[in-house]
């Protein structure tokens, strides 16, 4: 039987294909690209070279794996580190963190700050952008900016429709207001703004503990609040309208908490760091965050911490049964829990579970997996059509 390979795209497309597997890590050398693409040693050295031209990549003449059946070492491709770079923001429930981000996923730079609670959002998005025009580096270019938020983003309005924890308006326009702040940041690059788990779940698949899952689902908490997201053939699922996975208001215990959305017992007041806390009949600490006061719960093994584990195993089965993922990853508190006694999270889930089969659970890898996820939104374009945009 022939064995099928990937068809390669015609046009500025193919540049696109090629620069995707080097920015995912699936190739390192030029004899991985022409056994990847099925093609000529001439068609992927012209096609390095023009991405190469772009600035994009490099290419190394030292040897980098066998040699090919000529007996020629292979060029060595790796991603060019002085390349363009794209600025990525996150806000915070308390403040915010801006980094200069190049493809591959890689922090070149990064800083943060506190903000008080109330402050509006233009407020808050402004400080995103006049911090991240003084952090821009000497590298040769810009290509994009994009935006993490602690909400769900309407699509195509680019709205927040739930920023509970914000004092931000019911239907904010982050992505014009985001826009604006680039724009008076003087980059004349597109903005663009997601829900900060989505975003977080995109990371993940690309370049941390999701990768090589075809359908990801993710959950994970902040300080206040759980999130959810699931990715299914390396794109993110949002619904008709960008909405779509609201795990935090599956509910996993009809007579517990009062929760935001007018329900009890949803998985967002069950499972969260201030659930956690109450439960354990602790007094939320104004000097530590809520997330780092409830890690400290669990790594002393509070007994509150496995009502905790049982309810969030109770979530998490409702959701492999309703979207049958075949990896998990966890996040913030939800991965703590996990860390702490990884059979028994996985053992519960299972039990629940309808096919009689475990899904791998795992914990997040990246340090700052939602900066990571909005860099890749401002990636996408370039990703696409390398010479549209760069050329």
């Amino acid at each position: 039987m022939t064995e099928m390979r990937p068809r390669l795209k015609r046009g500025h497309a193919v540049l696109g294909q090629v620069l995707s597997l080097v920015h995912l890590g699936q190739v390192g050398t030029r004899a991985d690209l022409t056994a990847e693409l099925g093609v000529t040693r001439a068609t992927t050295g012209a096609v390095t070279g023009e991405l190469e031209a772009l600035g994009l990549i490099r290419n190394d003449t030292r040897p980098g794996g066998p040699a090919t059946a000529r007996g020629r070492p292979s060029h060595r491709i790796a991603l060019d580190p002085d390349g363009p770079v794209v600025l990525a923001a996150q806000v915070h429930v308390d403040g915010y963190r801006v980094a200069v981000v190049g493809l591959g996923g890689t922090i070149a730079a990064t800083t943060a700050a506190r903000h008080e609670a109330g402050r509006s959002r233009r407020r808050a998005v402004r400080c995103r952008g006049r911090r991240g025009r003084a952090r821009r580096t000497e590298r040769p270019a810009v290509c994009g900016a994009g935006l993490a938020v602690p909400s769900a983003v309407a699509e195509p309005d680019g709205t927040a429709l739930n920023p509970l924890h914000l004092a931000w308006p019911v239907g904010a326009p982050v992505r014009d207001v985001f826009t604006e702040q680039v724009e008076r940041a003087g980059l004349a690059v597109p903005a663009f703004v997601a829900n900060d788990i989505n975003l977080a779940a995109l990371a993940e698949h690309r370049h941390g503990a999701g990768r090589g899952a075809t359908h990801l689902l993710m959950t994970a908490t902040g300080h206040r609040g759980v999130g959810g997201a699931f990715v299914v053939g390396g794109r993110l699922y949002t619904g008709s309208s960008g909405l779509s996975m609201e795990v935090g208001h599956v509910t996993v215990n009809p007579s517990g908490r009062r929760c935001h959305c007018g329900n009890r017992g949803c998985l967002d007041v069950e499972t969260d760091p201030i659930a956690l806390l109450e439960a354990a009949g602790r007094e939320v600490r104004p000097d530590v965050a809520p997330l780092v006061q409830a890690q400290e719960l669990v790594r002393d093994g509070d007994p509150a911490v496995q009502g905790v584990v049982e309810r969030l195993a109770a979530g998490l089965a409702g959701l492999v049964n309703v979207l049958n993922p075949d990896r998990i990853v966890l996040g913030g508190l939800h991965a703590a829990l996990l860390d702490r006694d990884p059979d028994r999270l996985t053992g519960l889930v299972a039990d629940r579970g309808l096919w009689e089969r475990s899904v791998p659970l795992v914990p997040s890898a990246l340090a700052h997996n939602s900066l990571v996820g909005a860099a890749e939104l401002a990636w996408q374009p370039v990703l696409d059509d390398p010479l549209g945009v760069l050329g």
